[in-house]
């Protein structure tokens, strides 16, 4: 869902879809819904098909855009570090990025406990489907503040071949 600066209801439509992926990740983990359809109601997250909806599992957000002769694709990742993440070429219209989100142990005291806990921690992958075909040749990333940004060199299309007549 899109929205502009200009729309009244911006904010609304933001906390509405923050809401709704909240939902679908507590009512994720809270059915095991494999004794009831194998597989699950939504695609397992290490299968590639999981890897393909990881916004409705509250997983990696990500923008992609076209400018010029290169596709720039820009993920938030809070709360992973640098080392954690790895990038890979699939094929020329395919990028898989993998990151690790390090579980933060903090002390609670003695005799404490955890009350609400909703931050996901673990590794997490998401294969992104480019709108052209790109080269791995020429590509540059940069990770700061948690958000990685990619660029990615557009392969230039041949319109056709000419055949000659005789």
């Amino acid at each position: 869902m899109a929205f502009g600066r200009d729309n009244p209801f911006s904010l609304f439509g933001r906390e509405l879809d923050e809401m709704m992926a909240a939902m679908e990740s507590r009512f994720q983990s809270m059915m095991d819904t494999s004794r009831f359809f194998p597989g699950g109601l939504l695609p397992a997250a290490g299968s590639s098909a999981g890897k393909l909806m990881p916004v409705l599992r509250g997983d990696l957000r990500i923008d992609v855009r076209e400018i010029g002769d290169e596709v720039i694709v820009v993920a938030d990742l809070p709360g992973v570090e640098k080392g954690d993440v790895s990038l890979r070429l699939v094929n020329p219209r395919t990028l898989e990025i993998s990151c690790e989100r390090k579980v933060d142990h903090e002390e609670t005291g003695e005799g404490g406990h955890i009350i609400q806990q909703e931050r996901m921690f673990g590794s997490m992958d998401r294969l992104l489907v480019l709108p052209s075909e790109v080269s791995a040749e020429g590509a540059t990333s940069s990770f700061k503040n948690g958000v990685l940004e990619v660029h990615l060199r557009k392969i230039p299309v041949e319109r056709g071949t000419m055949i000659p007549i005789e």
